[in-house]
């Protein structure tokens, strides 16, 4: 048994010593070649997108900058503080519970929150209810269409920087091969054709790094706006049916002597009436006897 052991633990030696000297004549190797022939390092990403910058480079940093300006301004201006606030509602609601319409019709046509811009034009239409309500539903499908088109430009970026960055890829690609063509027999430099393909990729890269951020940054702002406009048009029909005016159902006077339908269904006397209320005519007397 202890025999066994010792074989094995000397297999187990034998082998990490093999190791250890593989390792260091592969190192010396390295050495070796290394100062016979110094490696050329090759340049990082950076340094191959600003050696190729072209039109299709500076379409794409254009791009980038408005992008970015899109994706600030949306976060910024699609908050519930901005979108409606709570200081613009609790003032309408007061003015509307004080029945100062003069002073809510201009407050709303100054203040710039989403419950002011879609109940000014309902409060042109008043006194007539019906009126006003088509036009606040007019009012909110407009601010909420002029919601998303301030962010359909992100997808439409998004949408382009692929589109972008595959074009300046075939023109690099089409450049490496022109040189290939115009190196003939000889054959082009492998190094020279590689490089030149690595640029044109970098097109393929700016592009993505384009729409990854716009494509995000638009579905993310378009549940927002969805959820806004949807609770700012259910607070303005609230606010709007505190504004309904009063209807009271009076009766409605009858003229003097007109008859009424209860008087011309009550059976006078001598006049017998049938059963669906049609007069009968009187019956004749009887004939005396002869």
């Amino acid at each position: 048994m202890r025999r066994r052991s010792m074989f094995r633990f000397s297999r187990v030696a034998l082998f990490v010593v093999l190791m250890v000297a593989c390792f260091f004549g592969a190192s010396a190797y390295a050495q070796e070649a290394g100062a016979a022939a110094p490696a050329v390092k090759p340049p990082g990403l950076m340094q191959l997108i600003m050696g190729n910058m072209d039109f299709v480079f500076y379409t794409i940093v254009l791009l980038s900058i408005t992008g970015m300006t899109l994706i600030i301004q949306g976060f910024i201006k699609n908050r519930a503080s901005v979108f409606m606030p709570d200081v613009s509602t609790e003032q309408i609601r007061e003015m509307i519970n004080q029945r100062k319409f003069k002073e809510l019709l201009e407050y709303t046509r100054d203040d710039p929150s989403f419950i002011s811009k879609v109940l000014h034009p309902a409060l042109n239409r008043a006194p007539a209810f019906n009126a006003m309500k088509e036009a606040m539903e007019t009012a909110i499908g407009e601010q909420t269409a002029e919601r998303f088109r301030s962010i359909e430009y992100l997808n439409i970026i998004g949408n382009l920087g692929p589109l972008l960055g595959l074009m300046g890829t075939v023109l690099g690609m089409i450049a490496a091969f022109s040189e290939m063509m115009a190196a003939g027999a000889a054959g082009a430099d492998p190094s020279k054709l590689a490089g030149g393909i690595s640029k044109a990729l970098c097109h393929t890269f700016l592009g993505l790094m384009l729409a990854v951020p716009c494509l995000a940054s638009f579905g993310v702002l378009r549940t927002m706006v969805d959820r806004l406009t949807v609770r700012g048009a259910l607070l303005a029909e609230e606010l709007l049916l505190l504004i309904k005016p009063q209807q009271d159902a009076k009766p409605v006077a009858a003229p003097a002597g007109a008859p009424t339908r209860q008087g011309l269904a009550t059976p006078q006397p001598g006049m017998p009436m049938a059963p669906s209320g049609i007069r009968k005519a009187p019956m004749p007397a009887p004939l005396p006897p002869t």
